[in-house]
């Protein structure tokens, strides 16, 4: 270990270093690289958790797994692994969750520095908020493909993780995805709902069905036929009908019609792509400014069947051929028949899950997306295409996440220091900037929001929402812990002092059907929500507004001076020069409110649908490109994250100490110094070329 050779490090560092206490959230990519690179350079108290369990496509990059760790815990075998560094280290894993209770603001307590290797955004905030209130030194890091970045946060120094606006998720009506698509993805998230529908928990909102209360199709066929809502095809819920011995109707929804065809792969093919698309022509005012689809089906495409075999024809393997129409039906029919023996294999309340790394799922998945593009006239994708676009995903780079990793611990070495100074913000780019630089500085630190609704001395938000259509249940899950990523809220109206939400089980059930002007909270009532787990205080003030379908049910307006991202931009000039400072994330979730945070609208209620967050740690979620641009805006929004379950990815870098120093070479831009201070914790309380590096 030559970071204990002396003069390797300074003496007085070397010391610091070895009685220090630092806790490492996430053993992925960049989870990996920073412990290797803690325990080479003498730090020996070391505590790291993760979830997550070991996947085959982390071994490319995660190095301290191997083949035979897969399915074992992360943190336990990256302890494992970096012990063979160091044996003397003393590292402790933990294979849990980091927003379990057990690890509240006493926990953080007790370390020097934190550093944070997450790769989704709730868990992000939630650490966020941990460190700010026990005043431990956060050096966040994520990368993005060839993009990374490192940066402190510090209570009363810098911004947090939540001071600034993150670019929001892209989302699509449910209409769009069931009658209209026109787009890869629209087709991509139709095929996932319904892998879902025939195989994994169905919910409500990712019908697949063509949605008859499209208010588009309301004019009728061309014979001014109305379409009927719920008729046949139209509804999702209801695949067939037929007459009970005293004369009832009796519904079959789509998975239990599927079991009673025995998962048939022509009878389930015609219903999706003929007999639906058939039943979408009706609806004649859809198509007067689009063209219409063209249904397919299943003896047209392959008039002498399937080959008999279970082994994958050879064109199922090739992950980057576009496969042809015929093609998919063939797989299709592969898949189904894997999948509908390995879902008869469950009990009867167990579903599969999808997973884009289950040959089965993807392949489902692959092909009934390029079978419904083709009907809509959108181009097909190969395989390899729709498993990076299925859970919004690029590639993780292995390079990006040492280079990040190692930032990361020279950052780690100024804080215990206390050279914050050295500690501004480092992006890495793909490409040399107009500077030649490649890893670019800030060149101040980005002062604290004094308004944002996280580190804020009186922390409040607007939330516009149609409280007559929204239950205290979906408030507390969709608001407070989906989007403002609270833990246990209780929630209070301010005026009476009325408990609205306990964190105690049991103690306001009774509530929780009931919407929210039943209970009193209507436009410009003021809701008092504190979380104790995460020592949170937030003022809500309501601001209601009638939604119309198809829109969300809510938003949260944060601060009308505050910034909120363009859509990703071009490449300009100096892309990672300007606004460095002012470019992370922002207020509010999700994958991702996921869905990223997600499901499409019905026509009981509507909400947007989002692409899934993936949670494998093989691929990040471009939830913030640093490419993009900020201005100034009215207000600051949160869309109402869709109500399906989700998955669970990240963000992004180095001038630095006496150990390695990058001369920052200045910015177009300078950012205003740091004036704020942080109080709300405390009243809770009571030139050249190429950039130089000297080495001294």
């Amino acid at each position: 270990m030559a970071a204990a050779i002396d003069g390797v490090l300074p003496e007085h560092l070397q010391e610091l270093v070895k009685n220090s206490k630092v806790l490492v959230v996430g053993a992925g990519g960049i989870g990996c690289e920073v412990l290797k690179n803690l325990v080479l350079s003498g730090f020996v108290n070391i505590e790291i958790i993760d979830l997550d369990t070991i996947d085959l496509s982390n071994l490319n990059r995660q190095f301290l797994f191997h083949r035979e760790h897969v399915g074992k815990s992360k943190a336990k075998v990256a302890r494992e692994s970096a012990l063979s560094f160091n044996p003397d280290a003393k590292i402790t894993a933990y294979h849990d969750s980091v927003t379990s209770t057990d690890y509240g603001v006493n926990f953080f307590k007790k370390f020097d520095v934190v550093l944070s290797a997450l790769d989704n955004r709730a868990a992000r905030n939630h650490v966020n908020r941990m460190c700010l209130n026990a005043d431990v030194p956060l050096i966040e890091s994520g990368t993005s493909g060839y993009n990374g970045q490192v940066e402190l946060i510090k209570r009363g120094l810098t911004q947090c993780y939540e001071c600034t606006p993150k670019a929001k998720q892209r989302t699509f009506p449910g209409c769009t995805i069931r009658n209209t698509p026109s787009e890869p993805i629209h087709c991509i998230v139709w095929a996932k709902h319904l892998f879902n529908q025939l195989f994994g928990e169905s919910v409500e909102d990712e019908d697949i069905s063509p949605d008859a209360a499209d208010p588009e199709a309301q004019e009728g066929d061309a014979e001014g036929t109305e379409i009927p809502a719920g008729d046949g095809a139209g509804d999702g819920k209801e695949k067939s009908a037929s007459e009970s011995a005293n004369g009832n109707v009796v519904r079959i929804n789509t998975r239990q019609w599927a079991k009673d065809c025995n998962y048939d792969a022509s009878k389930l093919f015609n219903k999706f792509f003929f007999e639906d698309i058939n039943y979408l022509l009706r609806m004649s005012n859809l198509w007067k400014s689009r063209k219409a689809p063209v249904p397919v089906q299943w003896d047209t495409l392959l008039p002498k069947g399937i080959p008999d075999g279970d082994s994958l024809p050879e064109f199922a393997r090739q992950f980057h051929k576009v496969w042809s129409v015929e093609e998919c039906a063939q797989i299709f029919s592969n898949s189904l028949r894997q999948l509908s023996n390995d879902f008869l294999k469950l009990d009867n309340n167990d579903s599969l899950v999808w997973d884009k790394d289950d040959q089965a799922a993807m392949d489902f998945v692959a092909a009934c997306a390029n079978v419904r593009s083709h009907i809509f006239n959108i181009e097909r994708k190969s395989r390899f295409e729709i498993k990076s676009m299925a859970g919004n995903i690029i590639p993780a780079i292995a390079t990006t996440n040492a280079i990040t990793a190692g930032i990361s611990v020279l950052r780690a070495f100024s804080v215990l220091e206390g050279k914050f100074d050295q500690c501004k913000a480092v992006y890495a780019r793909l490409r040399l900037n107009p500077r030649n630089q490649f890893l670019v500085p800030d060149k101040f630190f980005p002062e604290p929001n004094p308004n944002c609704y996280v580190c804020a001395s009186d922390p409040a938000i607007t939330l516009r929402i149609d409280t007559k259509r929204v239950h205290i249940k979906e408030f507390r899950d969709e608001v407070l812990i989906k989007t403002l990523n609270m833990v246990n809220p209780d929630v209070t109206l301010e005026s009476t002092g009325s408990i609205i939400i306990s964190s105690e089980e049991g103690e306001t059930e009774c509530n929780e059907q009931k919407l929210l002007s039943d209970m009193n909270i209507v436009d410009g009532v003021i809701l008092k929500s504190d979380d104790f787990f995460q020592n949170y205080e937030l003022s809500i003030i309501i601001s209601h507004f009638d939604a119309e379908r198809d829109d969300p049910l809510f938003e949260v307006i944060a601060d009308k001076s505050q910034l909120q991202p363009k859509e990703e931009e071009e490449e300009k000039p100096e892309p990672s020069e300007k606004l460095v400072s002012r470019k992370r994330a922002a207020n509010g979730n999700g994958e991702s409110v996921e869905k990223c945070d997600d499901g499409p609208s019905t026509s009981k209620r509507s909400r947007p649908t989002e692409i899934e967050d993936d949670d494998d740690d093989d691929c990040l979620i471009l939830e913030d490109p640093e490419d993009d641009v900020v201005e100034a805006t009215d207000k600051l929004t949160v869309e109402s994250p869709p109500k399906t379950a989700t998955k669970r990815k990240p963000s992004d870098v180095v001038e630095s100490d006496e150990i390695t120093t990058i001369l920052d070479s200045s910015d177009e831009e300078e950012s205003r110094p740091t004036k704020c201070k942080r109080s709300r914790l405390e009243k809770s309380e009571g030139t050249g070329s190429i950039e130089i590096i000297n080495i001294d």
